[in-house]
């Protein structure tokens, strides 16, 4: 089938690779003027992540650009360390850079996927037969599917499925991330600093550069996704005053070129497809923070190649299929994400202390690397996996 994907960040990559190996002609659609870099780290965790990325034949060129972090310490506002989250907390057990992680899906896929960066669909219609898509820039194209893998603000699931803001669940918390260069001689290591409804975390998973994330709680916010100006003012006036080393970070936050903000945001719908057009990630179901969305994106378009494979190319069964094996799933990582803000961003001190000592008390405990590695993949690993006959990548 000739089959349009709307994403070149994970989902869809991810996507065009399982389809073009089982034979299908696969376009890849972007907005922005070329493959963005950098970013803030993502990982994979327990069995299913990994053996999907092993049958994908990516496991061991994701594995070559890991950034192997270790704990991360809590420290007060003179820096003087409190507590430590063990790096299968916010690492899971294979981490790379979001940037890193869609060079490798661009360099698996762009030899037999065509890439359209700098363009994005403004209208989509379909009938029984097939998918026509008018694109901002372009001519108009016929396809057989579209596949939304656009992220939270995904112009595909608005076009196909309309604006309702029931689709969108806002979890309060919100969140600035960039890059500085390294000033607080990290490596593979980090440091996190919390005030009430206020968290700092800096990192550096390759050392030299750091990528500092700066969230707050406070449900109701309101911003313009497009708007980076404000964004960045948001930042600045929400973190007014909060210590440690807070002020410098503001400081390069305004000098930083790839300065990105969100709310964390998990998308609910009745159904993922409408017709011939079927979403994907974060576009569908996105989880928000601990949800596992990376490994459900991934799991997710393995299995959707899978079914449609299966189902001889007939996208209505494929559909159903796909949604009948994920959603169970994705309700699963939704749910683990819906606690991520007391944990993350906690709103009084007391909920600070609290969290503190739960992971000061957990080191001196003989079960705890057993206790942490369970609770850091249950939920990534309640799946089975189906047994897709993948054709080899070559």
């Amino acid at each position: 089938m000739d089959i349009l994907i709307s994403g070149a960040s994970v989902a869809g990559p991810a996507l065009a690779l399982c389809l073009q190996r089982y034979g299908h002609d696969v376009t890849v659609i972007e907005k922005a003027p070329a493959l963005r870099g950098g970013g803030y780290a993502v990982d994979f965790r327990g069995s299913v992540h990994l053996q999907t990325l092993e049958r994908m034949g990516l496991r061991a060129a994701i594995e070559a650009r890991a950034t192997h972090m270790g704990e991360i310490a809590i420290v007060d506002g003179a820096g003087e360390r409190l507590a430590g989250l063990p790096s299968a907390v916010f690492s899971g057990d294979l981490e790379v850079l979001r940037g890193d992680l869609a060079e490798v899906l661009y360099a698996a896929t762009s030899r037999r996927v065509r890439y359209r960066f700098g363009d994005q669909i403004t209208a989509i219609s379909q009938d029984e037969h097939g998918v026509d898509v008018t694109f901002a820039g372009g001519p108009p194209q016929r396809f057989d599917l579209v596949v939304g893998c656009d992220g939270v603000h995904s112009a595909v699931r608005r076009l196909v499925f309309g604006d309702d803001p029931a689709h969108k669940k806002p979890l309060g918390v919100y969140g600035g991330i960039f890059t500085m260069p390294g000033t607080l001689g990290l490596h593979r290591s980090g440091v996190m600093y919390n005030e009430p409804g206020r968290a700092v975390t800096v990192m550096s998973p390759h050392g030299g550069n750091q990528i500092v994330s700066m969230s707050v709680y406070e449900p109701g916010l309101e911003f313009d996704y497009r708007d980076v100006a404000q964004q960045r003012r948001i930042v600045a006036e929400r973190f007014a005053g909060v210590g440690w080393r807070v002020p410098e970070l503001l400081e390069a936050m305004e000098r930083a070129e790839d300065f990105w903000f969100d709310s964390t945001t998990q998308i609910h719908l009745d159904r993922w497809s409408q017709g011939r057009v079927v979403l994907l990630g974060d576009a569908g179901f996105a989880g928000g923070p601990g949800g596992n969305g990376t490994g459900l994106a991934v799991v997710g378009a393995h299995v959707l190649a899978g079914e449609l494979d299966r189902a001889r190319g007939d996208h209505r069964v494929a559909f159903r299929r796909y949604e009948e094996l994920m959603r169970p799933y994705v309700a699963t990582c939704q749910k683990q994400s819906g606690g991520s803000p007391d944990f993350l961003v906690p709103t009084t001190w007391k909920k600070i202390g609290q969290r503190n000592r739960f992971f000061r008390m957990m080191r001196y405990l003989p079960v705890a690397p057993r206790l942490i590695k369970h609770f850091a993949t249950k939920t990534a690993t309640a799946f089975e996996l189906p047994a897709y006959d993948l054709p080899a990548l070559v």
